[in-house]
C-alpha cells in the first residue's frame, strides 16, 4: 500500500500552498509549471523546499516576536 507524505492536511490550503510553492520557486530561480514538474533536479526541488521551510521559520518568529 502506498502512503502519500507530502499531503496537504487541510485541503482548503492547497491553492495557497501552491501559491506559496510558486513564490519559493521565483525566489530561487526556479521555474516551475502548473501541474507535474517531474523534470526538476533534486537540486532545484530541495532548494524550492528549502525557501519553504525558511519562510515558514520566519514566519513563525515573527509571530512569536511580536506576541510578546
Amino acid at each position: 500500500m502506498s502512503k502519500k507524505s507530502n499531503r496537504i492536511v487541510v485541503p482548503e490550503a492547497k491553492e495557497a500552498m501552491d501559491q506559496f510553492k510558486m513564490e519559493a520557486a521565483n525566489e530561487v530561480g526556479v521555474t516551475l509549471n502548473d501541474g507535474y514538474n517531474g523534470e526538476l533536479t533534486s537540486k532545484q526541488a530541495g532548494s524550492i523546499g528549502g525557501q519553504m521551510v525558511k519562510k515558514m521559520i520566519e514566519s513563525y518568529e515573527n509571530g512569536i516576536k511580536n506576541s510578546k
